[in-house]
């Protein structure tokens, strides 16, 4: 299991609804939650990341990897 935590900028309701969206269908999540305003945690089997985050990017806004590593 992959954890993947991400810093995405997220002004309001509507940004954070959109990248839940965004993440859930990416394939291989598992599970999503939020840390705080703008930290996004995935964890999955298989996920890549790099396309996870230009696809924030495309649909949300500015998105950066903070860690990423094995779901303990």
């Amino acid at each position: 299991m992959k954890k993947i935590v991400l810093k995405v900028q997220m002004n309001c309701q509507k940004c954070r609804t959109k990248a839940l969206q965004t993440v859930t269908e990416a394939d291989g999540v598992n599970s999503v939650k939020f840390e705080g305003e703008d930290k996004v945690v995935v964890v999955g089997e298989g996920v890549d990341a790099v396309p996870l985050v230009n696809h924030l990017r495309k649909k949300v806004g500015p998105t950066q990897i903070i860690s990423l590593g094995e779901e303990k």
